[in-house]
C-alpha cells in the first residue's frame, strides 16, 4: 500500500525549476505587475540547491492578520488564513450543514390540493401566487447583488468565502419556488412577471435596485467616504430591511398553511428558506457592526437618520404588500395583524446594529414564528418526506 510519503514507480518527478521562476502570483494578481521568470539568482537571495527561493521582500508579504480588513484592506484576498473574522467561517461552515435541494421534499400532497376546487380559498390561493410571484425574483435580486456587487468590495477572504456560499444558498431558494410554480402548473409567464405587473411587489423591488445599481455599476471605488457609506447602506438594506423585513409576511403566510395542514410541502421548503435566510441576515448584521467598528467615522448622525428613514420606508412597503395579499382575514391572520409585527421586527433590526427603536411599545403578534426560527430539527417540519435531512447534524440559526 503507497502512503503519501511513498514515490510512485515509473513516473518522472515535477521539475521545480519552473515554479520558482516565478514571481509571486499573488503579486501579480494584486498589482498587476507581469509575471516574469527570473534569469538568474539574485545576489543575496537564499539559495536551495543552487535554485533561488523566495526574497526576504517576498516573505514579507505574507498576510499579517492585523492587518486584514473589511473593506479598503491591502492584503491579499487569496489567502484565507490566517483567520481574522473566524465568525464569518464559522457561518460558512454552519450553512454548508445545513445543505438542502428542493427535489427532496414531497410535493404531492400539495398538487392535490391545488387541483381539487374545494382544497383552498379563493384568497388562499392569491396569498400563493402573490407570494410567488414576490419571491421567484427575490432571491435572483440578491444574488445578484452578491455576485456583480458587494463580493467585489469586501476584501476579508472569510466573508468572501460565505458570500459564495449565500449566493449559492439563493440560487436554491430561487430554484425551490420554480419548483413549486412548476409542480401546482401554475403560469409561469404570470408568476415571474409579477415583479413587474403587481404594484405592491414592484414597489419593494424599487426601492432595492438603486442599492444594487450603485455596487454593480462598474466605477464605483470604496475608499471615499461617501462611497463607503454608500456600501454600508447597501449591506444594512439587504441583511435588515430585504432579507430580515421584506420576506417575513410572506413566510408567515405559507408557514401558517402548513400550520393548518396545508401546502405542506411548499411550507416545508419556505421553512428551510427561513432558516438559510435568518442566517444570512444575522451574517450581515455582524459584516455591518464589524465595518461599523473598523470604520467609525461612516457612522455619523446624519447617516444614521439616513437609515432610520429607509427602515420606516421599508416597514410601510412591507405593509402595503401585506393588504395587497390579504384583503380579508384568512388563515386566522389579517393586514393589520402584520403593521404590528413589522415593527417589532423592524425594531429588533434597529437595536442589532446599534439604532435606537423606531416604534415604542411593540410585541410579537407571531410567537410561534419565533419557534419556526429558532427550531433546530435534522427531520422534516411538515412530515412530508421519509428521509432524514441529510446534513444536518450541525444545523445552527445563530
Amino acid at each position: 500500500m503507497l502512503t503519501f510519503e511513498d514515490d510512485v514507480p515509473g513516473r518522472p518527478q515535477p521539475s521545480i525549476e519552473p515554479m520558482l521562476a516565478l514571481q509571486s502570483v499573488a503579486d501579480a494578481v494584486r498589482g498587476g505587475i507581469p509575471i516574469r521568470p527570473l534569469a538568474q539568482p539574485l545576489d543575496g537571495t537564499p539559495q536551495i540547491a543552487g535554485q533561488p527561493v523566495a526574497s526576504p521582500a517576498a516573505a514579507a508579504k505574507r498576510v499579517n492578520v492585523a492587518d486584514k480588513r473589511i473593506i479598503n484592506g491591502q492584503t491579499d484576498v487569496n489567502q484565507l488564513v490566517p483567520f481574522k473574522y473566524k465568525w464569518a467561517w464559522q457561518k460558512y461552515l454552519d450553512s454548508c450543514a445545513n445543505h438542502w435541494m428542493p427535489q427532496e421534499i414531497n410535493m404531492n400532497r400539495d398538487i392535490a390540493l391545488w387541483k381539487d376546487p374545494r382544497g383552498l380559498s379563493e384568497d388562499e390561493r392569491r396569498i400563493i401566487k402573490r407570494n410567488l410571484g414576490f419571491f421567484v425574483t427575490a432571491d435572483s435580486l440578491a444574488a445578484n447583488n452578491i455576485v456583480l456587487g458587494t463580493y467585489r468590495h469586501i476584501t476579508a477572504p472569510e466573508c468572501r468565502q460565505y458570500l459564495l456560499r449565500q449566493a449559492f444558498e439563493e440560487a436554491i431558494h430561487t430554484h425551490a419556488y420554480q419548483y413549486i410554480v412548476e409542480s401546482l402548473g401554475l403560469d409561469e409567464s404570470e408568476i415571474f412577471n409579477a415583479y413587474n405587473e403587481i404594484a405592491s411587489i414592484r414597489a419593494k423591488d424599487e426601492f432595492l435596485i438603486p442599492f444594487i445599481q450603485t455596487l454593480t455599476d462598474p466605477e464605483f471605488r470604496t475608499g471615499t467616504m461617501a462611497n463607503d457609506q454608500a456600501l454600508l447602506k447597501s449591506l444594512i438594506v439587504f441583511s435588515c430591511l430585504m432579507e430580515g423585513l421584506f420576506f417575513y409576511v410572506g413566510f408567515t403566510q405559507i408557514l401558517a398553511m402548513g400550520r393548518q395542514n396545508k401546502m405542506t410541502g411548499a411550507a416545508e421548503q419556505y421553512q428551510y428558506i427561513l432558516r438559510d435566510e435568518s442566517m444570512h441576515c444575522n451574517f450581515g448584521i455582524d459584516l455591518v457592526n464589524q465595518l461599523k467598528m473598523e470604520n467609525p467615522h461612516l457612522w455619523t448622525p446624519a447617516f444614521r437618520e439616513e437609515i432610520r428613514a429607509l427602515f420606516k420606508q421599508a416597514v410601510d412597503l412591507e405593509y402595503r404588500y401585506a393588504e395587497d395579499t390579504m384583503p380579508r382575514g384568512v388563515l386566522g391572520l389579517n393586514a393589520p395583524m402584520f403593521k404590528g409585527y413589522l415593527r417589532f421586527i423592524a425594531n429588533r433590526r434597529c437595536q442589532q446594529i446599534g439604532i435606537d427603536p423606531l416604534f415604542a411599545n411593540e410585541d410579537n403578534p407571531f410567537p410561534w414564528m419565533s419557534e419556526m426560527i429558532d427550531l433546530k430539527k435534522e427531520r422534516n417540519f411538515f412530515e412530508t418526506r421519509v428521509i432524514e435531512y441529510q446534513t444536518g447534524g450541525a444545523l445552527n440559526w445563530d
